[in-house]
């Protein structure tokens, strides 16, 4: 065990090509102009070494995002989009490759040799088919001016695509724990490449016939999904598009000073209902293959397996671990692990992984019926404790981490090792995933009345309005469309 940044490392994975905020250069709009020799995949023999590394990363970005999401009327919707956009861009010839990730994080980015993504989570954060327009775009102005090109040469010159490698291909658990977030970024920007890549792509939307204002737009829905998890407590957002994009009042400023180049707000269209027929049905939220979070509870209907945190807790759900993060600087880790049948949970606590243990606390144990070990152990200003439980066929670790002056680590890990349980086949049964829906406002319908109907997620008319992008006094009016979140 290590101090606390370290305790979570192992559930951590790497955002491999997101944009990335440095400190930044004094901003110059001059010479925001796309590269003549894009590298794209039309292209990719004259550059076969660049392209080959972007390639590379595809399987790796599929792996850190739960993989493809497969829907082919929400592709049909977005491949509309990136052929309006292609028609437009600085080298209509060039071939972009866009792939709809399976994640509920907030991001897209773009990979040299044409590589476009964009998560589902970010398609239901979208209201109309001009804001997507604004994030394709701007990952395409990526592409076009070889940023993605400049970044890897400067990470060449540095001698890390070998790291990179080695990271992502070792077999050893240490190898493995080195996938931590930002680490392996290998398409990151400055904040000068950014604003030009919104300068690329709000020129092209407008082109387009898009609505030029919905790149500052979206800048504000992604600002206020941030707060949104800030109020929350779900601070781990660094596989979030804003972890790696600024977005600096500066930068909503120069969105909306460039948009009045095409004229006042009102130019241009935003295909509302195009884009909001696609993405109803989107699936919201964590997949069955990953659990679900409902309230203080994870339940993953697959494993078949549930447990509780305490209230003022918040639940992180990533494929890697589940982690919760409470008061006082405790932290939670749910994970799972190979053990042969022969092996004691006693003696695996005892097997080298923990350090810091303190023997004599190991003490067989059982947990709801089910075969337990428990112990404790302190490094470095840190105390821990651990319940292992063989449930199922399977082993799972609960692991609890508190500062070494704190008094709530004993009765926290015991409120939470005490609630893990076997859900029965009627709760597996019972279990759904959520997803996005669009409903039509009806008459003496309010915000209020809307939000109501949501099910499976916390501050529902919080998290109503952002979706909808809705500022606490907007109302609805009958016949308006807007997104719920739904387990039917």
């Amino acid at each position: 065990m290590r101090p606390l940044a370290r305790f979570f490392a192992l559930a951590s994975v790497a955002v491999l090509a997101s944009c990335q905020m440095f400190t930044p250069p004094d901003v110059q709009e001059s010479g925001f102009q796309p590269s003549d020799k894009p590298i794209t995949v039309d292209n990719v023999v004259a550059n076969a070494k660049l392209a080959e590394m972007a390639k590379a990363q595809h399987p790796r970005i599929l792996a850190t995002y739960g993989g493809e999401y497969s829907d082919p009327k929400l592709e049909r919707m977005v491949a509309k989009v990136v052929g309006n956009l292609t028609v437009v861009s600085a080298n209509p010839t060039q071939t972009y490759r866009i792939t709809i990730l399976n994640s509920p994080n907030v991001n897209a980015f773009a990979l040299p040799g044409g590589y476009l993504y964009v998560t589902r989570g970010l398609l239901a954060l979208a209201n109309d088919s001009s804001e997507l327009a604004a994030v394709i775009a701007h990952e395409m102005g990526h592409v076009t001016a070889n940023h993605g090109l400049q970044r890897q040469q400067l990470e060449a010159e540095e001698g890390l695509a070998t790291k990179v490698v080695s990271d992502v291909l070792g077999d050893s658990p240490t190898a493995k724990a080195a996938l931590i977030r930002g680490k392996l970024r290998l398409a990151q920007f400055s904040r000068n490449q950014e604003l030009q890549a919104d300068a690329i792509g709000i020129k092209s939307i407008g082109e387009a016939g898009y609505d030029p204002y919905a790149a500052g737009r979206f800048l504000q829905s992604m600002s206020a999904y941030t707060d949104f998890r800030s109020a929350s407590g779900a601070t781990d957002a660094s596989l979030d598009f804003l972890a790696t994009h600024p977005n600096t009042p500066q930068r909503i400023d120069l969105a909306q000073r460039l948009a009045r180049n095409f004229g006042p707000p009102g130019f241009g269209t935003r295909d509302r209902d195009a884009f909001l027929a696609g993405i109803d049905g989107l699936l919201y939220g964590d997949t069955p293959e990953e659990g679900y979070v409902r309230g203080q509870t994870f339940m993953h209907p697959n494993l078949g397996v549930s447990f509780t945190v305490p209230d003022g807790f918040v639940i992180d759900n990533t494929a890697a671990a589940v982690t919760a993060t409470g008061p006082g600087d405790i932290a939670i880790r749910f994970d799972g692990v190979a053990i042969d049948k022969s092996v004691s949970l006693a003696n695996y606590i005892r097997s080298g992984w923990v350090a810091g243990l303190e023997d004599a606390s190991v003490h067989q144990d059982t947990i709801n019926g089910n075969d337990a070990a428990t112990a404790h152990a302190s490094a470095q200003g840190w105390q821990f404790d651990i319940a292992v439980i063989r449930a199922g066929g399977q082993v799972y670790r609960l692991l609890t981490a508190a500062p070494s002056a704190s008094t709530s680590l004993d009765p926290v890990a015991r409120s939470v090792s005490s609630s893990f349980r076997v859900l029965s086949p009627a709760e597996k049964a019972a279990l759904k995933p959520l997803h996005i829906r669009v409903v039509t406002v009806q008459a003496g319908q309010t915000m209020g009345s809307l939000a109501a109907q949501m099910v499976g997620v916390d501050r529902k008319l919080d998290l109503f309005r952002v979706l909808n992008a809705m500022s606490p006094g907007a109302t609805v009016s009958a016949g308006d469309k807007v997104k719920i979140v739904t387990d039917k």
